[in-house]
């Protein structure tokens, strides 16, 4: 059941028939007398573990039959012994060079020839046992690496749904954020200024971490974050600190894992400096123009839009269209002009995405009831 199957490819008869006799009582054996005949044998379903080639063929010789095998995928990993009676050194550095894994030089010698297909059979065994063995640690890491994936992910909807419990904004607010951020990073890796720094994987790090933006809104109080009118200026200098306040949280949850995390150093990022704008005007730092980190800039962005065209508990939204036209006013001083131009490039989606992820009348009855539930106690 376990015997490996020699093919013999020569274009002599009495060759094939006395390397045959030689390996019959230890092996399949399988003949072709042609590399043509050899490549229909090889292309079959039930592949040869080893092949003895003859070099000097009619028609299609062993060098170009080698090379068709190694050309397919499929055949390429078959081990080929050569069976010639050149003996140059530049013949035998020829077949060797284009792949073959051994030569031997007729007359054969069998004792020779059983111990070289031996050792070949061994080498591709061990071979394929590593190959096995590195698609396994290769499913294994894959396995790995999604199931992290996944917890942060998790983590991250449990963590913005706390922040989101307090705040007047709706689950589908981050949502919709969320793909915003994503849908510009991506427009704006077609830009050679903002493609160094937005390849797939950074995409994918911001679409992770932009849910905890607003994370830092957990530590006001509710008398402030609740409060459906204008803030005084003491509130407001309060208010501001959600910035900070959820960046320290995400950099002690750093300091305590002991390493950077890429999707947290990001997230810090946005959680930061979202409220920055690129005149200088923003807070919590006043930083001004590229001072801002990108992600940052992406979410603000992304930020505005959603606050102007979506309702809240408090207020009604504007359309589309006169939410495009407040954030024109803003382009180089709220907004990086380079970013919104994209946005204007790509508002259609923006929409798009908005209905997808609509509030129900229902979601935000059902959120005002729940906050006002705080603002008695």
């Amino acid at each position: 059941m376990n015997q490996k199957t020699i093919l013999v490819v020569d274009d002599a008869p009495d060759n094939l028939m006395l390397l045959s006799n030689l390996l019959k009582q230890k092996y399949k054996v399988k003949v072709a007398n042609s590399g043509e005949k050899a490549l229909k044998v090889i292309s079959s379903d039930q592949r040869p573990d080893l092949i003895l080639l003859d070099i000097l063929m009619p028609h299609m010789d062993g060098y170009e039959t080698l090379r068709r095998i190694k050309e397919d995928e499929a055949t390429r990993d078959i081990p080929i012994i050569f069976l010639t009676a050149l003996s140059d050194a530049e013949d035998e550095k020829h077949g060797l060079g284009l792949g073959a894994s051994d030569y031997v030089t007729k007359p054969i010698s069998p004792a020779i020839m059983m111990a070289r297909i031996k050792t070949q059979l061994e080498n591709k065994a061990a071979a394929d046992f590593l190959k096995n063995q590195n698609s396994f640690l290769d499913a294994e890491v894959q396995k790995r690496t999604e199931e992290i994936s996944a917890i942060q992910e998790v983590t991250i909807s449990a963590l913005a749904s706390l922040a989101e419990t307090r705040d007047s904004d709706t689950g589908n607010h981050i949502k919709r954020t969320q793909h915003y951020v994503k849908l510009l990073a991506q427009h704006l890796q077609k830009n050679p200024k903002f493609a160094p720094f937005l390849d797939d994987a950074m995409i994918k790090t911001l679409f992770m971490s932009a849910p905890l933006h607003d994370i830092g809104k957990v530590g006001i109080p509710d008398s402030i974050l609740l409060k459906p009118g204008r803030f005084t200026p003491e509130e407001f200098e309060i208010m501001k600190t959600h910035t900070t306040l959820g960046a320290e949280a995400i950099a002690r949850a750093e300091e305590d894992l002991g390493f950077e995390v890429k999707f947290l150093k990001i997230a810090k990022e946005i959680t930061l400096y979202h409220q920055e704008k690129f005149d200088g005007s923003g807070y919590p730092e006043g930083l001004k123009g590229e001072q801002i980190p990108l992600s940052a800039r992406i979410m603000a962005v992304a930020d505005v839009y959603d606050a102007l065209i979506s309702k809240r508990v408090y207020k009604e939204p504007v359309s589309h269209e006169k939410g495009v036209a407040i954030m024109r006013e803003g382009r180089g001083t709220h907004f990086d002009p380079d970013i919104f131009d994209a946005f204007l490039e790509i508002q259609d989606t923006f929409l798009e995405v908005a209905l997808r992820y609509a509030d129900a009348e229902d979601e935000l009855q059902k959120k005002k009831e729940h906050l006002s539930l705080f603002a008695r106690e």
